[in-house]
């Protein structure tokens, strides 16, 4: 697996972002103040901690086996559980993610059609996953199927914006690729990962794939070949980790 520290370029010296930094504040913000963040003092410490992670998780999470009972309230759950992650890390390699890819992202579709993409994208790939994990009792959160949705598009619509990657083999010497490089092969390495997971939630690589796979289509049917920006050459800010 590589960890990468996406860069990419923006068309505009001031964007415009409302979406992208209303997910990162109240992701963030739920889960600093549910149980997994463990700064919320109502919840315990020790064993009474890790139950009510338990039962936050199961509540607001995905339950494969429970998805498609017919229950309102789980067919809710793959929205809610877009907003929901399950360790520091886990949040702040989304939310590095988000922000890198959603800005640009957002700028060219709009506020509300990202809106509708990020959350009908997340909803399906999430979707997606508990139907080929339908046995599953395992909870499944976080925002990585909306995310990789979010990459999907980008790739599309920005493929020569450069992408600044750390790579095992050049012994993690950063180097700058264009994200049809580096993005292709981010989901090649997502479906290796999938075909080798095993049964039941886990890192959720079935989901990155579905994501990406509908982002990129998203992407390609509304906004076809005039839409694709060749080079964004101003470089955003950089960070470490994957959806």
């Amino acid at each position: 697996m590589i960890s990468h520290s996406p860069t990419a370029g923006r068309t505009h010296r001031n964007p415009s972002a409302p979406v992208t930094y209303t997910l990162l504040i109240v992701c963030s913000l739920a889960f600093v103040a549910g149980p997994a963040g463990g700064l919320n003092p109502a919840y315990g410490s020790g064993g009474a901690l890790l139950a009510a992670q338990r039962t936050y998780f199961h509540r607001w999470g995905v339950v494969p086996a429970e998805l498609f009972e017919g229950s309102a309230r789980a067919a809710l759950t793959p929205a809610t559980a877009l907003f929901v992650h399950g360790s520091w890390v886990h949040l702040l390699g989304n939310m590095l993610f988000l922000y890198v890819f959603g800005v640009m992202t957002e700028e060219r579709m709009g506020r509300t059609q990202f809106t509708l993409f990020y959350l009908g994208c997340g909803y399906l790939a999430l979707l997606g996953y508990a139907a080929a994990n339908s046995a599953s009792e395992q909870s499944l959160v976080g925002a990585s199927g909306a995310i990789s949705a979010v990459l999907g598009a980008f790739l599309y619509l920005f493929p020569a914006a450069r992408v600044t990657s750390l790579l095992p083999f050049l012994f993690f010497l950063p180097v700058r690729l264009p994200a049809w490089v580096v993005l292709p092969f981010w989901a090649a390495l997502q479906w290796l990962a999938a075909g080798q997971a095993d049964q039941g939630p886990g890192v959720a690589y079935l989901a990155h794939l579905v994501g990406f796979g509908l982002g990129f289509g998203y992407a390609w049917v509304r906004f076809g070949r005039a839409a694709r920006v060749k080079s964004a050459p101003a470089p955003a800010s950089e960070g470490e980790n994957q959806p």
